[in-house]
């Protein structure tokens, strides 16, 4: 049904009727807050209906088709000061605004930038998510997304070499981690295996958001880590009224990378839009401060296309994207492949999503969406013959429905989804299955004077089955079964006073087992395991916990977190040890569950000493532990009732400080890591280290264009270390020095 309804909306939305009250334009002009010159290439973001636009070189904008209602409207352009408004649609005050942005170089008490709007602490409300955008991302743009994000406080990497890179957060990866493109999960394999790839380039990315808590329970139960959103806006949502876009071109010291990209929107009519993003890059083995680390190279290749029909009673929009890679594994003499793997993937795939408005009923925004992907990737081993080949088709349609004010709630989405998986593959036992998942959800936000809420719940139905019944004598019997389940969140937010802030968020989640954890068997190589699945796993369920204080001024912002993570049984991968009897260079990694719990605190700073100079960092440790069985304890010896996790990252920190001048900025920090001591069985510990980074920043704004420069130099002093959650480190340290110089141009 919910098939059918979709098909129906996306292909009926002309014959329609116009809604009876009709959607505003909303339009205006950004402007330099000290010269009131105009500002192009500003980027603006509605956060409700995750709309974006970028102002024409004469500065002006245009948000088309906005219900009335409340927003909260993101602006941030290189050069200038992030602003951040409450936006009233259907007021014809607001319907035309001039948005004044504020040059860095005037940063502190030189100018300070106030909505006229705000009514109390309405206005300052704050939601729990992070954004990465503008410099940060130029900054710390990287081969990968996990790169891209290693200096967001409670981020680590889990790497294999230079593709095969997934971001952790707060020890949690995984499945727990859901990773999206524009809102759609990523179609990839990168969570059965530490030697597969995301399948999104960062390079083109508009900003990279970080979502937790009821907010994540719209994409699914078991992000307990989080959700990592990659906007790439390859959907238009409105019409633009002349050609834009913008062209980069970056090159890598470490691995002698190189890698360009551009997008480009066009107005084929006056309700039709185009979106052009390509992009590729190619580098050869990483190099280390000692050595070569040998099989890492890299190439890749992405494109999408995507056109939207624009009209007053929504938009209906589809893109369709490709992308192929072939990256190194690195070897392991002692671990099935001395001469390493070379790994060669392709993905193709089909998003469709549309907008309907309803101004005078209580639903007043209908959002369907579907999407198809199909992936493939063989492992190929040195004598040129194909070890493992993975097969993925993923087949995902869903209906959001934003509703208006009820009772005490601001706003609110109604939403189901169907995710249906087939997953094959080949050069191993794991016999071929498919995975059927039904979802139904509902996230609500309130404003109570001071106090900000969220609240969430999803109840979702997993059926998980192979093609075929079979008994295994390996992991027993293979045959189907379901897990029922409900996850839920509440989010609080209290402004205390003057900018402090304290808030607390509660998530109870439901993971069903994957297809990989309960049916897999036999060896991969490029992972140096022999897999052995778990059929009679259950549902992986847990109660999380988080608690913070917050000082958000004109000088600082601040903010302490503490946070518990308790699961009932949490599934993982556990190395055995034991040397498998057909394979005897491989281990068996066993997938099994257990009671665990994590525990652990984040810090971030970032302090404005005048208005040109500011210092800051952040910090966060993360103690993970499994409860030992009794018949483990009596098998093993082990004497103690709990032993730590695999892979949990160490202390991280890191400290900066930056100066901005001009068209100029400068960075200078140092990152740190405790060693990392707390092992499980047959696991590598790791010595801390500290690094020094440096990066510089330029732009050139021209009458028709603007230019950005980017400098970073990573590991100054070219210091050996490793990391933790490497699954290379004992054989090879992590890069070395790193130059990379980013050059961007928007027109």
């Amino acid at each position: 049904m919910n098939v059918l309804f979709l098909f129906l909306l996306f292909f009926n939305l002309n014959g329609l009727d116009e809604p009876q009250k009709p959607a505003v334009d909303f339009s205006g002009s950004v402007l330099d807050a000290v010269t009131m010159y105009p500002v192009p290439y500003a980027y603006l973001h509605l956060e409700e209906l995750n709309r974006s636009v970028t102002t024409g070189r004469d500065g002006g904008f245009r948000f088309q088709n906005i219900p009335e209602g409340e927003y909260t409207l993101h602006i941030h352009r290189i050069g200038y000061e992030t602003r951040k408004e409450s936006i009233q649609m259907g007021d014809v005050s607001d319907n035309e605004k001039v948005i004044y942005l504020v040059p860095v170089q005037l940063r502190g008490d030189a100018i300070v930038v106030e909505d006229s709007r705000d009514e109390g602490f309405r206005g300052n409300v704050e939601h729990a998510s992070v954004k990465i955008i503008g410099q940060d991302l130029r900054r710390n743009l990287g081969s990968t997304l996990s790169q891209t994000l290693k200096n967001v406080a409670g981020m680590s990497e889990e790497t294999m070499g230079t593709a095969p890179g997934r971001p952790v957060i707060r020890g949690l990866g995984g499945e727990r981690v859901l990773i999206l493109k524009d809102g759609m999960r990523s179609g990839d394999v990168s969570t059965t295996s530490p030697d597969h790839a995301v399948t999104i380039d960062p390079m083109l990315a508009e900003e990279i958001q970080i979502a937790r808590g009821p907010a994540a329970l719209v994409y699914g139960g078991n992000a307990v880590g989080g959700v990592v959103n990659v906007v790439q806006n390859s959907i238009p949502t409105s019409v633009v009224t002349r050609t834009s876009g913008s062209f980069s071109l970056q090159g890598l010291s470490v691995n002698s990378e190189a890698s360009a990209g551009g997008q480009l929107t066009l107005p084929l009519k006056e309700s039709v839009a185009l979106r052009l993003n390509m992009n590729g890059k190619i580098g050869q083995n990483l190099q280390t401060p000692n050595a070569e680390i040998t099989n890492s190279h890299i190439r890749s290749a992405g494109s999408t296309t995507g056109l939207s029909y624009v009209k007053s009673w929504g938009y209906i929009g589809g893109a369709f994207s490709t992308y192929n890679s072939a990256y190194g594994i690195p070897p392991d003499a002692e671990s099935g492949h001395p001469e390493g793997v070379d790994i060669e993937l392709q993905q193709y795939g089909l998003t469709l999503r549309g907008e309907y408005l309803m101004n005078e009923s209580f639903i007043h925004i209908l959002e369907p969406e579907m999407s198809i992907s199909y992936y493939n990737h063989q492992e190929i081993e040195a004598n040129g013959s194909v070890g493992t080949e993975y097969d993925q088709f993923v087949f995902n349609t869903g209906l959001k429905a934003r509703h208006k004010p009820w009772g005490f709630f601001d706003s609110g989405i109604i939403g189901t989804s169907v995710n249906v998986t087939d997953y094959r593959v080949f050069g191993a036992r794991t016999p071929d299955s498919w995975q059927l998942q039904n979802a139904l959800y509902v996230v609500q936000e309130a404003d109570i004077n001071r106090l900000h809420i969220e609240l969430g719940a999803r109840f979702d139905f997993v059926h998980s089955a192979p093609y075929e019944d079979r008994n295994s004598p390996v992991i027993g019997q293979i045959s189907s079964q379901s897990h029922l389940g409900l996850s839920s969140s509440v989010s609080a937010i209290y402004n205390l006073f003057d900018g402090f802030y304290a808030g607390t968020t509660l998530l109870h989640s439901f993971r069903a087992p994957s297809l990989e954890e309960l049916f897999s068997e036999g060896p991969h190589l490029a992972a140096y395991s022999f897999e052995i699945g778990n059929p009679n796993l259950d549902a992986e369920r847990g109660f999380a916990k988080e608690i913070f204080v917050r000082y958000k001024g004109n000088r600082a912002n601040v903010q302490l977190t503490g946070y518990r993570n308790y699961f009932w049984n949490y599934i993982y991968a556990r190395d055995t040890g034991r040397r498998n009897f057909r394979f005897p260079d491989l281990n068996d990694f066993q997938f099994e569950e257990a009671e665990a719990i994590f525990l652990g605190a984040e810090l971030s700073a970032d302090i404005k000493l005048n208005k040109s100079l500011s210092v800051g960092g952040s910090a966060f440790y993360t103690v993970a532990n499994r409860k030992v069985s009794e018949d483990e304890q009596q098998i093993t010896g082990f004497d103690k009732s709990t032993k730590p996790l695999p892979q949990i990252p160490p202390f991280m920190g890191s400290i900066f400080a930056s100066f901005q001048t001009g068209n100029w900025s400068f960075r200078g920090q140092v990152r740190l890591a405790d060693k990392q001591d707390r092992l499980d069985d047959f696991e590598t510990a790791t010595k801390g280290y500290e690094l020094l980074d440096f990066s510089a920043q330029y732009l050139i704004q021209g009458k028709t264009l603007l230019h950005t420069f980017a400098l970073n130099i990573e590991n100054i002093f070219n210091t050996e270390y490793r990391n933790h959650l490497s699954r290379i480190k004992h054989i090879y340290p992590e890069p070395g020095r790193n130059v990379s110089l980013l050059y961007r141009i928007y027109f």
